[in-house]
């Protein structure tokens, strides 16, 4: 059976101030002393409830800009004193130290904070609360006798217990203190994500190296129909402290609610397009880009993105790097299409309007809005295995084209460089064994996630059909063997690029030579598994 603990005394310290003036209404008619900091003291004065500053309780002032405030004996002994032990009775008796019933603190908004363009360091580490996590640790190791509040949806809850029996419940009082170790252990988490992250980002890419721990501050944004499979449950969980557009923060504009698989397969469209300063597009379907392109406007781009495998995009989803305008939009209604889901950086009023009236799939469609882009900052991926989590740096830096070099007796024609550069940053994108075809700065042809390397040149061949003229190929690793070389040049490419390093290297630029296609070796891989 469950007992109560009265409430006669309270320390109140809240940045958020939600739903405190009601709260504090509550507790002054059930007879409780507020004593509370200089900022939650004024605004509650603001509405005419009284309250003892925390001061002059103390009898020491706030100094250091605030820095130094509660963190005193007479504060941390009213919350941890334990009213059931004499010597803890007899010390509060002898140094004059009241006992808090009810601490009601939320943390200093240091995830708001990290969040805002251009903020500096300083600024990010002044907000990082050392008083606040105290209080409530104190209060939740104490919750036998002390109830503690984190968060203004908590008020409704003590509110009426304390109106209905005077005090506040052990089931209640254990509920928030687990709430509360909860939320200092997210709050520490996103600090120290936030400081490995600036420190990873003050070193070169070369430089970086794994931390000694990592800690991954999350939050339940929202559940999921299924996860891949409908057997499967499923949840979205934000990462706290993301900084720049991410997907987990797109505002939905239409459609119905997104899937496992739907989010998987926009975070890869997102994640190619911001690696293009043109105008750009990409088809994916089942997380692999089956069409891509670069062009001077975003509906041209567009147009060239779904030509490159109209069959395999009828389904997919879709990401663009600039604002979608009425003229892309019209693109996509074309008669024939169906598209699952489309993220932007934004959408005008009238291409949302279009897109929500005149496709027959206007209904279901997705409409992902995630803000500007910008650049991509340096990230670690996280992937589980059986017991562990494995750890490595994106592969999302430049490409180091300085280090390109053409290995073949014919040199790369001119106009054929901007072709190349595309190719190479695609493919990366695509599972591994991966080939592609590129054109005119778009995807003709993808071959991926064969187990042999010739495989994927055939698919990706075949896919691309007659488009294969004239196109270059980009392949994620190297040729092992000559023979992905002369279907290529049967084909009619013109030209391939891929990082090197076979021991029958030489075999393979042979077999450039003898077709006359030039070869570009990287010296970079890009796997993806």
């Amino acid at each position: 059976m469950s007992s109560f603990s009265s409430i006669q005394r309270a320390l109140i310290s809240v940045s958020d101030k939600a739903g405190l003036v009601d709260f504090a209404k509550v507790l002054i008619s059930h007879g409780v002393e507020i004593v509370s900091t200089g900022g939650t003291r004024k605004h509650l004065a603001e509405s005419g409830i009284g309250a003892v500053e925390v001061a002059e309780y103390t009898g020491f002032p706030e100094v250091m800009d605030g820095r130094v405030k509660t963190l005193h004996p007479k504060i941390f002994g009213g919350i941890l004193a334990r009213r059931n032990v004499e010597e803890d009775r007899d010390s509060l008796s002898t140094h004059a130290i009241l006992e808090f019933d009810l601490v009601v603190v939320n943390l200093y908004p240091f995830e708001s904070t990290i969040q805002k363009p251009n903020v500096t360091f300083p600024e990010a580490i002044e907000q990082i609360d050392i008083g606040g996590p105290s209080l409530i640790r104190a209060a939740a190791k104490n919750h036998a006798f002390v109830t503690v509040a984190t968060s203004p949806s908590q008020y409704p809850s003590i509110a009426k217990e304390l109106q209905s029996n005077g005090g506040t419940s052990d089931a209640l009082r254990l509920r928030l203190a687990a709430a509360c170790f909860a939320e200092t252990a997210r709050y520490d988490s996103n600090i120290a994500e936030y400081l490995s992250r600036s420190m990873l980002e003050q070193l070169p890419a070369t430089a970086i190296t794994m931390p000694a721990s990592i800690t991954i501050p999350m939050k339940l944004q929202s559940g999921l129909r299924y996860g891949e499979n409908p057997h499967q449950s499923a949840a979205l969980y934000r990462l706290h402290g993301n900084r720049g557009a991410t997907l987990a923060d797109a505002k939905q504009l239409n459609g119905k609610e997104l899937s496992y698989n739907n989010l998987l397969d926009l975070d890869n469209a997102l994640s190619i397009v911001r690696c293009f300063a043109k105008p750009s597009a990409v088809v994916i379907k089942h997380n692999n880009p089956c069409g891509g392109a670069s062009a001077h406007k975003l509906s041209f781009a567009c147009r060239k993105a779904l030509a490159g495998d109209p069959q395999s995009a009828f389904g997919g989803v879709i990401g663009f790097n600039t604002p979608v305008d009425v003229e892309t939009a019209e693109v996509l209604c074309q008669p024939g299409l169906f598209i699952e889901a489309i993220v932007a950086p934004e959408f005008s009023v009238d291409a949302v309007s279009l897109l929500q009236t005149k496709p027959k799939w206007r209904d279901n469609v997705r409409l992902m809005e995630t803000g500007a882009l910008g650049v991509q900052l340096v990230e670690l991926n996280y992937r589980l295995i059986s017991g562990g989590v494995l750890v490595q740096q994106s592969d999302n830096q430049p490409p180091t084209s300085l280090n390109w070099k053409t290995v073949t007796e014919v040199s790369v024609a001119e106009e054929l460089w901007d072709d190349i550069a595309f190719g190479w940053e695609m493919v990366r994108h695509v599972k591994s064994n991966a080939i592609i075809l590129a054109r005119d700065a778009a995807l003709v042809g993808v071959g991926a996630g064969q187990m042999s390397r010739v495989d994927s040149v055939e698919i990706a061949i075949e896919k691309a059909g007659e488009q294969s003229q004239g196109s270059i190929l980009a392949s994620d690793a190297f040729f092992p063997f000559a023979d992905s070389i002369h279907r290529a040049a049967k084909a009619g490419i013109i030209a391939i690029i891929q990082p090197g390093g076979s021991r029958k290297d030489d075999e393979v630029i042979a077999a450039c030579n003898e077709h006359r296609i030039p070869m570009i070796i990287t010296g970079q891989r890009h796997f993806k598994h």
